[in-house]
Parts: C-alpha cells; structure tokens; sequence
C-alpha cells in the first residue's frame, strides 16, 4: 500500500511533493475528526449500549494521529524528497520516518489497552454474574506491552531472533524462581474462568477467614473483613482453598436463631409469637416468609430454630442480635419461660443436732488441725493420730 501511495506522487518536485503530502494529510485529519468520527458518534447515539460509545471515545485519537503523522512518513519515502535534503536518506527515515511510525505504534498500543479496561469496568459494573474479571484487564495490558516493544524493536531494525531465545532462556529461568508468583497468576485465571467471585462478593474460605473482595489483582486478592482490615491472599491459595461465596448465586442469606422454652409451653402461642418479632424486625425480609421449628427435645428445654431471610451476608450477625433482643423481650411479657439447667445439691455427713458431745455422732474423735485430739466433755482422754494418750499438766 505505500509504495503505490508513493508512486502517486512521480513526477512531482521535492517542494510539490512535500506540499501535495502534508495537504492530504490535514485534510484526512480534519476528516476524520469532524466527518467519519461525527457520522460514528451520531450512530452510536442511536443504540442503547456504552459499549460502542467507549470504542469510539477510545478510537478517536490514534485515529486522528495515525492520519496525520502517516503523511509525514510517506514524505520521508518519497525519491524527490529524499533526492532534495542535504541530510543523509537514512538520517532523514532516522529523524522523520520511524519517530513517526513509533508515535503511531505506541498511540495505538495505548488505545487499545484502553479500550479494553474501559470495556471490562462497564461490564463489571452491570453486576452481572458473568462479569470480566479484573484479572483479565492485567493479561490484556502485558500482552499490549509485549507486542508494541516488539513492533517498535522491528521498526528500528533491532533483530529480536536472539532476543527471543534469550527470553526463552529467561522463561525458564525465571519459571522455576518465581514458581510461586507463576501459580499465583495462572490460578488468578482459573479463579476468573470457573467464575469463583467477583468484586463486591463476600466469601469465606475454609480456614475462617472471611471478607468482602475489593480487588483481585494478578497475583493475589485482597479481602475487607468486618474488622476493616485488609487481608491479601495469594490467588494459589484461594485455587487450592474451599471457597465459600455467601453472594452467589443470590445475595440474600437465612439467619437461624436458635431459642429454648420450657416443657409445657403452648407451642402454637410461641410459634405465632416468635414469627411476629421476626416480621417486626426491619433487617428481615417478608419473603421468604419467616418459620420456626423444633428441632429436638433437650434436657430442660424444647428446643427451637426461628428460621428468616435477610437481604445480604453481611446483615446477618446485626439481624440475629435484634431478633434476640426482641424475642427476650416478647417472651417475657408473654410470661414464657426460657428455661436454664438447674442442679439439687445435697450434702451428706452433717453434724446430728441431737448430740451435744464434740465427738461426732458415729463414735469418732474430732482431731484439730494441727494434729492434736480434743478432750471430750466427759474428761476421757482422746486417741492422738500418732496412737499415743495425751497426758493433762497435772500428771506429768
């Protein structure tokens, strides 16, 4: 294509020529600018999507340079203007021509990493379940950075053959080092493809802990957990971890509350009553309709379940500790008793009333603590622990 656009221009003088070129590329500028992109932009105008206003927006300026400055490389290419300069031809490709195919590559390179991170944040803020993982936007972004050093490299005549058995060297190399970042990013990709979460779910992985996804970056995510701390887990771990997501595939969640009254309750009133509390509660949705169930007969107490729904995974504990609250107060104005182990306790052994004597009733001494008997009232002489008599003062 460019050399035939180069042969419109035979037999055309250098200043002929340079005019001739930098005219059609203004005009296939302003062109662009203010025919084609406003034809475009009134077309999407008409659809419902963002999603061509972003191609479009995006589009707009490599599309405008690309026709500008690829007039300037033309003219660098052209024999009566290369025939004309006083510099070197190849002095003249160094300072015009490839400069200008360079800005091109990297506008373009640009605007196309742009349109695909734009394309992705519009995707994952519809909130469906099929949303790009953010993961997805970094892949794109080194793949963008990859491919435009390469062409700029092949532009300026770099041979990058070497260049690429080294880096498959590197690969390697870098492979067996960093074998931990490596399964980091290629389980951030599982995660995406299996569609584990996204931002804005709250998971809980299988050793406790639990959080609310705020970023998923290439190697790891980073959880909030209820405590406002931010905690980063490798994405190797979630690919290898039980992950449980409290958001998906609805976010409402069942609160279970558990409650005990005691035998002989009306259970018809309790159910009635327990049911009420929790429709009284603004944190529990209507529907699903609120429950309760026995579960089982305990040692004290009958033992129920008050079942409910509430809107998110996050509103659970603050449900659970109004209903209890409301429930406490119900049952006691409705005099049901919430029942608690109670224990008799009997002491055996005690002292009979009846005897007078210090010696206990079965006949035996009482020995003091440090060892020495009492003398009984009867002036008989007690046994010490050692088996020997004690003898009074005045016998000594």
């Amino acid at each position: 294509m460019i050399p035939s656009l180069i042969g419109a221009f035979e037999g055309l003088t250098a200043v002929e020529a340079t005019v001739a070129v930098l005219l059609i590329s203004v005009v296939a500028a302003v062109g662009m600018e203010f025919v084609v992109l406003r034809v475009a932009r009134r077309y999407v105008a008409t659809t419902d999507g963002e999603y061509d206003d972003i191609v479009i927006d995006s589009l707009r300026a490599p599309l405008v340079v690309t026709a500008a400055l690829a007039g300037v490389y033309v003219l660098t290419q052209m024999p009566a203007v290369r025939a004309s300069v006083v510099v070197d031809p190849g002095l003249l490709d160094d300072l015009f021509g490839r400069p200008s195919l360079s800005v091109v590559i990297l506008v373009w390179a640009y605007a196309a990493n742009a349109v695909v991170n734009r394309l992705v944040a519009a995707v994952n803020a519809e909130g469906s379940r099929f949303d790009f993982a953010p993961v997805f936007s970094n892949v794109w972004s080194l793949a963008v950075l990859l491919g435009s050093v390469g062409s700029l490299l092949w532009l300026w005549g770099i041979e990058i053959t070497p260049l690429l058995g080294a880096a498959g060297v590197a690969g390697i190399a870098v492979g067996f080092a960093a074998k931990d970042t490596v399964a980091n990013f290629f389980g951030g990709i599982a995660l995406y493809f299996d569609d584990t979460y996204k931002i804005g779910d709250y998971i809980v992985l299988d050793d406790g802990t639990a959080g609310t996804v705020i970023k998923v970056g290439v190697r790891s995510t980073t959880l909030l957990t209820r405590d406002e701390v931010m905690v980063t887990v490798p994405n190797a771990a979630l690919n290898a971890a039980k992950v449980t997501n409290e958001s998906a595939p609805q976010r409402r969640r069942r609160v279970r509350v558990p409650i005990g009254v005691a035998y002989g309750t009306d259970v018809d009133a309790f159910e009635a009553l327990a049911i009420d509390v929790a429709l009284a509660e603004p944190l529990v949705l209507d529907s699903p309709r609120p429950r309760a169930r026995l579960r089982s007969f305990g040692d004290s107490a009958l033992q129920y379940e008050l079942l409910c729904w509430v809107k998110g995974p996050t509103r659970r504990r603050r449900a659970q500790h109004e209903i209890n609250r409301a429930l406490y107060k119900a049952l006691a104005d409705a005099d049901i008793e919430i029942p608690y182990p109670k224990r008799d306790v009997t002491i055996a052994g005690g002292r009979d009333p009846g005897v007078s004597d210090p010696a206990a009733a079965d006949g035996s001494v009482p020995v003091a603590e440090d060892g020495s008997a009492t003398v009984a009232n009867d002036g008989s002489a007690p046994v010490a622990d050692d088996g020997s008599t004690p003898v009074a003062d005045d016998a000594a």
